[in-house]
């Protein structure tokens, strides 16, 4: 395995698994002793969770602050 000439590498699959290493986990790196360290920032995220943050607050400036009735006349279209 090589390293890019832009630092990249690329984890294999398997150990990405074993590590729960999943796709836009944070990771931090390590020089412990001679040797590089990777591993997970806080707590690793669900695929549900990361969904659920990547959607707040997508609605935009114009949407935010409305109450729940107010969304769901937004959202019916009633007038």
């Amino acid at each position: 395995m090589r390293i890019t000439s832009k630092g990249q590498v690329t984890i294999p699959q398997a150990i990405r698994e074993k590590a729960g290493l999943l796709p836009n986990t944070e990771v931090e790196f390590e020089y412990v002793k001679g040797k590089v360290m990777l591993k997970p920032v806080g707590k690793t995220l669900s695929k549900g969770r990361r969904l659920v943050q990547a959607l707040r607050g997508s609605a935009g400036p114009t949407k935010r602050g409305m109450s729940t009735d107010e969304l769901m006349t937004l959202l019916r279209g009633d007038d």
